[in-house]
């Protein structure tokens, strides 16, 4: 493996220029390139601002240039099977952003690309670096809150003003549910296990020019009898928040990924003792929602052998069918049952 791995990001976007923070940040690392063909001069900000050796408006120029080591893809949730399959066979290690795809058999399609290549995927669910959330999982594991008994999380984000660069979000085959929901949905998975079932209802009170429902509310069936619920709304007029809930037999965590402050409630103190369980304690927390840093970290790390692999195309394929079978059950009106991606 190379002292140093030359890495180009996909995307000039607002998202895409975090990942190129974290890529200069890492000891390691070179931002090699950056591609983008928005027509809004972000590319040339881009070049000047950050200094990549390579700027680019053809990313597949960047398939067949030797010195790229790794790509982090960045793009639309529709572009991610053909970029990813094109670099992975191209010998370049990918992380590709959440959602990993918009189906199932995309996401197997990509998985089938990273087996045939002998290349590594890595898929961005940025929740698994935020601070607030590791914490609320280290406690829970660590027993803090006794046996898990139910699960929520919500994605509140109004998209009313954020429809993307040509409006790339207000398309008929992205959910908000697939694309926005897949963080609170990998979120409530990499804490509570793989749901086997869902019953979901939706409906279209807010982004009424859209093409697709902007508000669902969905309830799983977890392992170890343990009970869920995601929210998600793209249109809801309200700050911006992942506010997240994990009760237990013995507390109950309230966190989300804006506040700076955990609140944990707990009925026995650290000798066994009952104490008042409807007094919070205030944990103080880092408010870093998008821990764009944290994820690069770990990427580099990951396909160099210093760490495992964060979220494995496995993991963001997951998450993926979780959010398909949701939107299935919401339009058929009945519990669907999770078909989980073929390894």
């Amino acid at each position: 493996m190379k002292n140093n791995l030359n890495v180009a990001v996909i995307s000039c976007s607002y998202m895409a220029e975090r990942h190129m923070e974290g890529i200069i940040a890492k000891e390691g690392a070179t931002l090699y390139a950056i591609c983008d063909n928005a027509t809004d001069g972000r590319l040339e900000r881009c070049q000047e601002k950050y200094k990549p050796i390579i700027a680019t408006t053809d990313w597949r120029e960047l398939v067949n240039d030797e010195k790229v080591d790794a790509v982090v893809i960045v793009t639309p949730d529709d572009l991610h099977l053909e970029m990813t399959e094109a670099f992975l066979m191209a010998g370049k290690d990918v992380l590709c952003e959440k959602p990993m795809a918009l189906t199932v058999e995309e996401c197997e399609k990509m998985m089938e690309a990273e087996k045939k290549s002998g290349r590594t995927l890595m898929i961005g669910q940025v929740c698994r670096c935020t601070p607030a959330f590791v914490m609320a999982k280290k406690m829970i594991e660590e027993g803090k809150i006794g046996e898990l008994t139910f699960v929520e999380s919500e994605y509140a984000h109004d998209y009313a003003k954020v429809r993307g660069y040509n409006d790339w979000r207000v398309n008929p085959r992205r959910e908000g549910f697939i694309g926005g929901g897949c963080h609170a949905v990998d979120l409530l998975r990499w804490i509570a296990g793989n749901p086997t079932e869902v019953h979901a209802y939706t409906n279209h009170k807010y982004l009424t020019d859209w093409p697709v429902n902007d508000t669902t509310i969905a309830v799983y069936k977890f392992p170890n009898n343990v009970i869920g619920k995601v929210f998600v709304s793209i249109g809801c007029k309200r700050g911006y928040t992942m506010r997240s809930c994990f009760y237990g037999t013995k507390g109950t965590i309230i966190c989300d990924n804006t506040s700076p402050t955990l609140q944990l409630f707990e009925a026995f103190d650290e000798n066994g003792n009952e104490v008042d369980h409807t007094v919070a304690k205030e944990l103080p927390v880092e408010v870093n929602n998008h821990n764009i840093t944290a994820e690069i970290d770990l990427f580099i790390d990951g396909i160099t052998g210093k760490r495992d692999i964060l979220v494995t195309s496995l993991e963001g394929a997951s998450s993926v069918a979780v959010c398909c079978a949701t939107v299935e059950a919401s339009k058929k009106e009945e519990t669907v049952r999770i078909r989980y991606p073929k390894v």
